[in-house]
């Protein structure tokens, strides 16, 4: 039987129906996230990196993941994010997971095309989504001089010879907050749009203005990722609280950071309007 979110992929496609795809870490920012989509009455999708699996386990973070969402009564999707490991991605999917991310964007394009095939034969069997990324959208760390972008018909090639369900494209963001003022190429991603049948993916959302970022979700973008200012948002208000707390508890001081991760949530649903 196909998972919920090949399901709910399908008819997003058809209706132009959008997600909000937020990285979590622990508990806190967990809930944080499925507050957010319980008082918005909105699906969500639920990423972890490798090195966020790494940190709470992969089964205590998908059992937690599960027992939250049926906790606040929310329908959420778990998704791998940027996994680089076929290893991994064969665990999570054996864990559960709706969604994994093979991210071999930085790799020739034919081993990305050949990595990406893989990893959709593995998925079919779980009715699971599969994600991949064309072009450079640099990472934590890595340069954003360096110009990669999605071509669109390198894009229409790449998704009729994987089958994916997911494009995640370059079209000027990147990871972590920005030094500039970030400029989408919405023009291309207008055209990859029309060269693909997939849903599209923006990564590194987090510090694009909400204008840039509609103007994206109504030419195509139906995933729309967000990790950097979860993180910064929750660890600036937890620095800010225990600033002015000599607070031992740590039941006393996380709530005030979490509240602060759902506001985030909320607001970014409201102004990006999906």
């Amino acid at each position: 039987m196909e998972s919920l979110m090949k399901q709910n992929l399908r008819q997003a496609l058809k209706s132009g129906q959008k997600f909000l795809a937020c990285n979590f870490y622990n508990l806190e920012t967990l809930q944080a996230i499925l507050q957010a989509a319980a008082l918005k009455k909105k699906a969500i999708i639920l990423q972890m990196t490798q090195s966020s699996i790494e940190y709470m386990g992969l089964l205590p973070a998908v059992q937690m993941a599960r027992a939250m969402k049926e906790h606040f009564g929310v329908q959420a999707f778990l998704h791998l994010d940027h996994a680089q490991s076929l290893d991994l991605i064969q665990r999570c999917l054996d864990a559960g997971f709706d969604s994994v991310m093979i991210d071999a964007s930085e790799k020739p394009f034919d081993q990305n095309v050949a990595l990406s095939q893989q990893v959709v034969q593995k998925a079919r069997s779980y009715g699971a989504c599969v994600e991949a990324e064309l072009g450079y959208v640099a990472k934590l760390g890595q340069s954003t001089q360096k110009k990669g972008f999605t071509d669109p018909e390198q894009a229409r090639v790449f998704v009729e010879q994987t089958g994916i369900d997911l494009l995640a494209v370059a079209i000027g963001s990147a990871h972590g907050f920005y030094k500039e003022p970030p400029n989408l190429d919405i023009e291309r991603l207008q055209t990859i749009h029309q060269a693909t049948s997939v849903a599209l993916v923006l990564h590194g959302s987090s510090g694009i203005p909400a204008a840039q970022l509609r103007q994206a979700i109504q030419n195509g973008i139906q995933k729309i990722n967000l990790a950097t200012e979860i993180k910064n948002r929750f660890m600036q208000t937890l620095k800010e609280k225990l600033r002015h707390s000599n607070e031992i508890d740590l039941r006393k001081v996380f709530p005030a950071a979490r509240q602060a991760v759902t506001d985030l949530i909320v607001h970014k649903f409201e102004e990006l309007q999906i």
